[in-house]
């Protein structure tokens, strides 16, 4: 459902933008550019009002307080990275990497890994991911978190699903990671299923874990359990045991343009890494971060 909404999305925003340069391209030449470029590009505005406002709500925190220079190469990297995610991979190439979990023979013994994305994405913001993993001899399964506006509850059993199937197709218990909200997921199943013995490590790459200011313009059940201090987030850690988030690798960003303050993406007791200068999508992307987790299939439990 969520693809053929974004597909819908980009080609209507696309016509109109060519309808729009080729109507005013005789008579009013740099109107008809300029009209083209404020279709095409006004998402752009609007990442930089998010950007604004993470640097007022991050004030309080002088240690996480982003420079300008800091910001603006975030706007620009965020800029470049969004489309490339929305309007092409998750509309029209979400499937373009298979999961991988047979031949089973060729699987055991390799730790495999499930990918789980975030609010309003699908499996296809993971294809540079699967890509790296294709043919590497480590299973993986990419969800699709669905209803996309629904309960973060809801989305455990899905999760489970994907554990249980790298597990029987590798023998080992499989490496999470996580971007945004489907760090949260994550969580969701380890208190619902009783998941920490059946689960190598959990790396969430800007997680709303104590929420996001953000948020509070959401109207979606999933969006209200993100906001700042929800009954939700209070719930999620109850009844597991008090080291459960030893488990967990944050990585986080004093530029994250959706979950800010920045400080809410970390957990008590978790390896929380800070990446300064880059945005929440731009993040899931960068060399370092996934360097550093995918490394984490090659190490064993302790």
């Amino acid at each position: 459902m969520l693809s053929q909404l974004q597909k819908l999305v980009t080609l209507c925003l696309l016509a109109a933008a060519c309808a729009w340069l080729l109507y005013f391209a005789s008579s009013a030449p740099v109107l008809a550019v300029a009209g083209f470029l404020v279709i095409t590009l006004g998402y752009s505005v609007l990442l930089a009002m998010e950007f604004m406002a993470l640097r007022y709500v991050n004030r309080k925190d002088s240690a996480l307080q982003p420079t300008w220079k800091e910001l603006f190469g975030a706007w620009r990297g965020e800029t470049s990275v969004a489309p490339q995610v929305f309007c092409w991979r998750q509309p029209f190439r979400s499937n373009a990497v298979a999961d991988q979990l047979s031949p089973p023979a060729a699987l055991q013994g390799q730790r495999g890994v499930i990918f789980v994305h975030g609010f309003f994405c699908n499996r296809g913001f993971w294809t540079p991911w699967l890509e790296r993993l294709q043919g590497r001899g480590h299973a993986f399964v990419a969800v699709n978190l669905e209803p996309v506006f629904g309960s973060i509850d809801d989305y455990a059993p899905q999760i489970e699903a994907a554990v249980r199937q790298v597990t029987l197709a590798t023998g080992l218990a499989p490496l999470l990671v996580c971007h945004s909200m489907g760090g949260l997921a994550a969580r969701a199943w380890l208190r619902q299923m009783n998941g920490q013995a059946r689960v190598h490590h959990v790396v969430t790459i800007g997680t709303p874990h104590r929420g996001t200011w953000l948020a509070r313009f959401g109207h979606g059940h999933n969006t209200r359990q993100m906001r700042l201090q929800s009954d939700w987030h209070a719930r999620l850690d109850q009844d597991l045991p008090a080291n459960s988030h030893v488990l967990f690798t944050c990585w986080y960003s004093n530029c994250d343009n959706i979950v800010f303050p920045a400080a809410t993406a970390t957990l008590p007791g978790a390896d929380n890494r800070l990446v300064r200068g880059a945005a929440h999508v731009q993040l899931a992307f960068l060399p370092q971060v996934m360097n550093a987790t995918l490394a984490l299939l090659d190490l064993k439990a302790s």
